[in-house]
């Protein structure tokens, strides 16, 4: 395929991904935004009132970045994994491994599908969180380069998961027993200042601490965790999956047996 031809194809995957989820939006934008207005009349309203500041900042303020971040993970983890492992269950991945399209254009294919999901349900509940606190953005660009890189990792988290998943039900596996707990547990609603020693440190092996840590920096400029650190994280868990990903595509692991 020449150049114009890898182009035509990424950006025909790109907006089949993009017309599927908006196409339902009322199952795939509506009900993260439901959820987030939740939290912030319980989290923030009712029960933040009577936290205290933390790092100088009300709490309704301190859980908005976290907030964001957990619409944004969840949306490209999930757009990508119901995606591909359709595409994989209906078997029309296989018209897709018989073109002549190559690996690397059918994965950032989905990658950039779950990208721009992940982002846009973001900045929707960056938008709600104006009705219930100001918007305060201390780097725009750093907050921007945290919003693609973390939408990206999990939308190759999510294409991995589908890459290995034989049933819907392997699919839920990982969303339910694994991100959602490390995505609770990983300084959304409490600064681990909050903490017993030994729960700080065990806090230190949850990688989505550091995404939030980084993103609430970008926002609010306080952060638990050296911003140095998280941005290395980040960008090197990104860089680890993405190859995965690549290397399972090649091999047709889950698809060509």
């Amino acid at each position: 395929m020449d150049p114009k031809q890898h182009w035509t194809a990424f950006a025909t995957l790109v907006g089949k991904e993009i017309h599927r989820f908006t196409r339902i939006w009322l199952q795939t934008l509506l009900p993260p935004v439901i959820t987030t207005v939740l939290y912030f009349i319980i989290f923030g309203n009712l029960i933040g009132r009577n936290i205290p500041p933390i790092h100088g900042y009300t709490y309704m303020e301190y859980i908005v970045p976290g907030l964001v971040m957990m619409s944004v993970i969840n949306n490209a983890y999930t757009n990508v994994v119901f995606s591909f492992f359709s595409s994989k269950f209906q078997r029309f991945i296989e018209e897709m491994l018989v073109s002549p399209m190559p690996s690397i254009t059918i994965l950032l294919g989905y990658l950039f599908g779950g990208v721009i999901r992940g982002l846009l349900v973001g900045a929707i509940v960056l938008g709600i969180s104006l009705f219930f606190s100001p918007l305060r953005v201390e780097h725009p660009i750093l907050m921007l380069v945290i919003a693609l890189l973390t939408s990206a990792l999990f939308s190759l988290g999510g294409f991995i998961n589908a890459m290995f998943a034989k049933t819907f039900d392997d699919v839920s596996i990982v969303p339910t027993f694994i991100l959602g707990p490390l995505t609770y547990l990983g300084g959304v609603f409490y600064s681990i200042h909050l903490l017993s020693p030994t729960w700080q440190t065990i806090s230190l092996f949850n990688p989505i601490l550091y995404i939030v840590n980084a993103f609430r920096y970008s926002c609010l400029g306080v952060a638990d965790i050296g911003i140095e650190w998280a941005l290395s994280i980040l960008v090197g868990c990104t860089v680890i999956l993405f190859i995965v990903a690549y290397r399972l595509l090649e091999r047709g692991y889950g698809i060509r047996h």
